[in-house]
């Protein structure tokens, strides 16, 4: 700050008048009026050495961290005319800070400047990747819906529609490097545990009329299948699919992923993937972990080799005749907690509502058996004939193998209960249509229902329908019961305690469709889609890096309260002189503040503070 006043005038008044530069704008603004020379004559002898005085002060309680500033208000002043359709707010993010210095962190920007060096690009990849991130976090929604809202941001980031897509074929051209570099770096930011790795796949369907065809190489004969194809869909959606396979490690941080049609079998993803985290990981070895539709013949032999290992939960019904008699047969189980011996008939019957079993209700009972024949466990292959066409068979092959068997009493009411309520719509069904147009599933309530046919005298078929009994009394034979196989010699706790967290892939699943809005996607070409889901990957890495951060401090809040709060974090311009919050305080920014140190919990902020902040960001 310094001294302004005319030094033509006979009485001059002074003022303190301050620099202001806010993005490529440079503004000076008298902030404090000191006096006229004939008002301070009354307070002291030399009127211009006291002004210089009060800047010289007022330049000390800036660097504190403390200064007064006079604002005129004007309020007969109109807002600019402008020929824009909508109005937008002037109101900017600054939420965002806290996701980017965990983007930079991840060496980002370096790796995009690397694989771009040979290239004359005009335009920077990496501002395009590193907002079309944090876009896909605080505000998902289409690319294009991305670049008409980049004035929301403190930065003011600018580039084109053709960018995002010039970017987007950048990224499709390298995704190997882009995501082994994602793990290496993010090592440097927290401890990777990748001593169990999880596995699972979900899909993504596209409002597309028809699926994409395969094409013929006319050079080299090679058959690039479609993208998007028709497949198995939980959901049931009758439109083509992309399949993803994530792994993720022991604390819910992604590791890789994997883009496959979506007609693959899963299964078919996962030992190439797996074979790539290998070599990312350089060869460490680590216990893979998925459930049973993930954990085929081709893929426990897989990690029965190289020092390898698995946990994979197992179908208790489809378990052979003879495992399943020593499931069902009351010997040898134990609790779980202490591993004394316990009877299941026991924990079927005890009054679950006394406080003094509480304890028996929540735990669980266990049983190990050995299981080394892969046919004891019902497994098929396919096998290709002469002519083609694959078979399925009966696979003979071995796998060192146990099955750990484990009944929960909790388990087995909440099966029940979930039962009961399908048993009673399957009674309303019954009476209010016929069954048969109702559509059927193996965990649909018509499972419940079975036709029955009479003959009547005049020898005409004449059909009912009732409830099954002997179809309900098959099914409440397995409630409470669970399977695991695994080829470790650990305890069977520390194995069941391992296969329990895979409910955190779900939850990347559902944080990557659900609060990031994976989809739907607004792309055709393999190489959009694909670079669409690497904006989706590491907007799901930054997110769980952030959280285990803020769980490393003790600190844990749901996806929900965080993203809201980065949201919320808008300040607004006054005059170009300063930044005022329009944020409250929260348990999430205290958080946030203590990890990242970025003291974004001011109520002002002076814009070279945090034009400060964001070249400390970036290095």
């Amino acid at each position: 700050m310094k001294l302004n006043y005319d030094k033509k005038s006979k009485d001059p008044t002074y003022f303190i008048q301050k620099g202001f530069r806010n993005g490529s704008k440079t503004t000076t603004k008298n902030v404090a009026r000191i006096g006229k020379h004939s008002e301070l004559l009354m307070i002291t002898d030399d009127p211009l050495s006291y002004a210089r005085e009060q800047v010289a002060r007022y330049n000390r309680e800036e660097k504190n961290g403390r200064v007064s500033m006079e604002v005129k208000i004007d309020f007969n002043e109109k807002i600019k005319i402008s020929n824009v359709p909508a109005s937008s707010s002037t109101s900017l993010n600054i939420g965002y800070l806290f996701l980017q210095q965990l983007y930079h962190r991840l060496g980002i920007s370096p790796f995009f400047k690397e694989i771009t060096s040979a290239s004359r690009i005009t335009f920077d990849p990496d501002l395009v990747n590193r907002f079309l991130t944090y876009d896909r976090i605080l505000y998902p929604g289409s690319k294009l819906n991305s670049l008409k809202h980049l004035n929301r941001y403190y930065e003011q980031p600018s580039f084109d529609y053709q960018h995002i897509h010039r970017t987007l074929d950048i990224m499709a051209g390298c995704y190997d490097e882009y995501i082994s570099h994602l793990y290496e770096t993010s090592c440097s930011i927290v401890r990777r545990n990748t001593s169990v790795c999880y596995y699972d796949c979900t899909n993504f369907y596209f409002e597309t009329e028809s699926p994409d065809e395969d094409y013929l190489d006319e050079v080299t004969g090679e058959l690039v299948k479609g993208f998007r194809k028709y497949g198995i869909s939980k959901q049931h959606q009758p439109a083509p699919l992309v399949e993803m396979g994530l792994f993720m490690d022991a604390d819910g941080i992604p590791l890789t992923m994997c883009l496959t049609s979506g007609s693959d079998n899963e299964q078919t993803t996962v030992v190439p993937l797996e074979k790539k985290l290998s070599k990312m990981l350089h060869n460490r070895k680590f216990i893979y972990c998925a459930d049973a539709g993930l954990g085929s013949l081709n893929i426990r032999n897989f990690n029965s080799m190289g020092g390898r290992a698995f946990i994979v939960t197992q179908s208790v019904k489809k378990l052979s005749a003879g495992l399943k008699q020593a499931v069902f047969n009351d010997y040898d189980y134990r609790l779980l907690s202490d591993g004394s011996p316990v009877s299941i008939q026991a924990l079927k019957e005890f009054d679950r509502s006394d406080p003094g079993l509480r304890h028996l209700y929540l735990d669980r009972a266990y049983k190990t058996i050995p299981a080394d024949k892969a046919v004891d466990l019902g497994f098929y292959e396919e096998k290709t004939l002469k002519n083609g066409k694959k078979q399925r068979i009966k696979s003979t092959a071995m796998v060192p193998q146990s099955i750990i068997i484990t009944f929960s009493r909790k388990m087995m009411e909440y099966q029940r209960t979930v039962r009961n309520r399908q048993i009673e719509r399957a009674k309303q069904l019954l009476k209010n249509m016929d069954p048969e147009t109702y559509k059927k599933g193996p965990n649909d309530v018509t499972r419940f229902i079975k036709k029955i046919e009479n003959i009547s005298d005049e020898g005409k078929v004449k059909k009912s329908y009732a409830i099954d009994q002997a179809a309900i009394d098959e099914e409440e034979k397995y409630d409470g019961y669970y399977a695991i196989a695994t080829n470790l010699d650990e305890s069977a706790e520390e194995i069941v305690n391992i296969s329990s967290q895979r409910y955190k892939i779900e939850d990347c699943f559902r944080i990557m469709k659900t609060d990031f809005s994976g989809r739907p996607v607004f792309h055709h070409t393999r190489e959009h889609i694909t670079a669409h889901f690497m904006i989706c990957y590491t907007a799901l890495l930054i997110y769980r890096l952030l959280e285990k951060k803020l769980d490393d401090k003790g600190t844990h809040f749901t996806i929900g309260n965080i993203i809201e709060t980065l949201q919320n974090m808008n300040v607004i311009n006054i005059g170009d002189m300063c930044y005022k919050s329009t944020y409250t305080g929260s348990q999430v920014l205290t958080a946030l503040n203590a990890v990242f140190d970025l003291q974004l919990d001011r109520q002002y902020y002076q814009p070279k503070e945090l034009n400060k902040k964001i070249k400390k960001i970036s290095g």
